[in-house]
């Protein structure tokens, strides 16, 4: 298995969510980071970095064309 690489970052729960859902539609195995303590404390996402989409590096390319970052 490799190793677990961020595709993107974005501003929001919400955001990274929907790229979570394309990502698995295109059969792309994904994985959603977010250090807002469970939704509770949404302002943490500012400073924090944001929310993150990860995948396997072997899927790192794959995931940029579906996400539109190529």
């Amino acid at each position: 298995m490799s190793e677990l690489v961020v595709v993107a970052t974005f501003s929001s729960r919400a955001e990274a969510e929907l790229a979570h859902s394309q990502l698995e539609m295109d059969g792309i195995h994904s994985i959603v980071s977010v250090d807002d303590a469970g939704g509770a404390l949404p302002y943490l996402l500012t400073g924090g970095g944001g929310a993150k989409i990860m995948v396997n590096e072997s899927d790192l390319e794959l995931a940029k064309q579906s996400l539109g970052e190529e």
